[in-house]
């Protein structure tokens, strides 16, 4: 059973698949059309919805957000922003006067992803829209919409489902999903919503030694945490999962800890949460994950999903690899540690035994000496060509430790070992940084596919090395200008 809010009128939820996507559920269950399905894969922001819980309101993709995810947490559709007594929302009061829609296929999507910034605060539109694709307006509208609605007030009642997760006295699950807005119309169907009388029950664990137990029993299952992975293998692959978990009951295992010797970072953080950490440490690896994605797909995916799924193009391990960090894995009561560029040993070919799951990563404390670079045919939410993290330690004029990690470069992340090599023990010079560059050859044998070709990956961890050196001697290199 899933139970949340939805448009401020509780839900209960009863014998539906555990892989239904909010989207159906709400355009075939319920009749809230509102809510567009456009690429279906998390991708065109159509679908946007707001989901609010302890950690306060997000923007979230609906087309790959399974159902028990929800459990506990207030939903928010294009329907449900009016007040109780019909008033419109500041953003759809503004996207009206400042004529921000021409077809409207897109448009619940935009004001769902302006009304959750406007209810926190946020003011960088470019960022809080990266995840919303328009055909028709040239954005210009939307944008003036925006910043016009952002200096009105939040309504009572979006302010009001915010502040009853902040509660001290909040239960652990289920606290907003008590009685209804007054006046607010019914959302179209009955509270209670039956569906397959034989769906399999999904395992909610709601800690950690709980999904240990399950996974030990359960080798062979399906762990979801984000979703923005698996959600796709629902949604485009007709995959069937099997026996499935869903671990947005496991609280800690999403903290971020911060001692003097570490930053310990739990599977289920999210991107938006490891954001801020990262910019107090390491503002490179924060604009690294601002280009991870969209406000939407950071709001859902976890620093432990990104690394247990073994991709060769994922944005984090590059990073994590260059500082040093070192993974966590549990199955049962059984811990152990080791270097994170270890636990990658192929392509679709983790060192992880069945029933272990990923628990924390932990980066050492270090002075902040990284530099990330991604290169990708759109500069926001795409899918990287190749990524490339560089620490380079230099005292004296002379290289006394380098790590250098890639993305895209090989079936898995990886350390460029041979160039690492060429460059330690001499001095951080335009004529070593030149010598070292043929080492990039005996690291790495690239792919051509449709991102790039293999020697246009070559060619251009080449020069995020040289940029590597320029960046350090104070050029300042900007990824947005053109230059002959």
């Amino acid at each position: 059973m899933v139970e949340f809010t939805l448009n401020g009128e509780s839900v209960r939820i009863e014998g539906e698949p555990p892989t239904r996507t909010l989207l159906d559920w709400l355009r075939e269950a319920r009749g809230l059309t509102g809510t567009k399905e456009g690429c279906n894969e998390g991708d065109c922001g159509a679908c946007t919805v707001m989901v609010t819980d302890r950690t306060g309101a997000r923007a979230l993709n609906a087309c790959i957000l399974f159902l028990p995810q929800l459990d506990g947490k207030a939903v928010r559709t294009v329907e449900g922003l009016t007040s109780p007594d019909g008033a419109l929302h500041p953003v759809q009061q503004a996207m009206i006067e400042h004529h921000g829609a021409q077809c409207g296929f897109c448009t619940p999507g935009f004001v769902m992803s302006m009304a959750v910034a406007h209810a926190n605060g946020a003011r960088d539109h470019d960022t809080q829209l990266a995840g919303n694709l328009c055909r028709c307006t040239g954005y210009a509208p939307i944008a003036r919409a925006a910043d016009a609605a952002a200096l009105m007030p939040v309504p009572t009642h979006i302010a009001a489902e915010c502040a009853r997760f902040r509660a001290p006295d909040l239960a652990s699950r289920g606290a907003a999903a008590t009685g209804t807005e007054g006046g607010h119309p019914a959302a179209g169907a009955p509270a209670a919503t039956g569906g397959a009388a034989d769906a399999a029950a999904p395992a909610c664990p709601g800690s950690a030694d709980a999904l240990a137990d399950w996974y030990l029993a359960n080798p062979g299952g399906t762990l979801i945490a984000g979703a923005t992975d698996v959600g796709l293998w629902v949604t485009k692959q007709f995959r069937d999962l099997g026996p499935v978990a869903f671990l947005n009951g496991c609280e800690d295992l999403r903290g971020i800890t911060v001692s003097d010797d570490t930053i310990r970072i739990g599977a289920m953080a999210t991107l938006s949460d490891l954001l801020p950490v990262m910019e107090a440490h390491h503002p490179s690896f924060a604009a690294l994950i601002r280009r991870y994605g969209s406000v939407q797909v950071r709001n859902a995916a976890t620093i432990g999903g990104n690394i247990a799924n073994g991709s060769p193009i994922g944005d984090s391990p590059p990073a994590l690899i260059a500082l040093g960090a070192t993974l966590h894995l549990r199955r049962g009561g059984v811990r152990r540690a080791l270097p994170l560029e270890e636990f990658f040993l192929d392509y679709g070919k983790q060192d992880r035994a069945p029933g272990e799951f990923v628990e924390a990563v932990t980066i050492p404390r270090q002075p902040d000496r990284l530099r990330c670079y991604k290169i990708s045919k759109r500069f926001d939410q795409d899918i990287s060509a190749l990524c490339g993290c560089f620490r380079i330690t230099v005292d004296d004029g002379i290289v006394t430790d380098a790590r250098i990690a890639f993305g895209g470069m090989a079936g898995i992340p990886k350390r460029a070992a041979a160039v690492e090599a060429a460059l330690t023990g001499r001095p951080w010079t335009d004529a070593k940084v030149e010598a070292a560059l043929p080492a990039f050859a005996k690291d790495f044998q690239p792919l051509s596919d449709m991102r790039a070709s293999a020697a246009y990956r070559l060619e251009s961890a080449r020069n995020l090395l040289r940029r590597c050196l320029a960046e350090d001697r104070g050029t300042a290199v900007s990824a947005l200008e053109v230059t002959p």
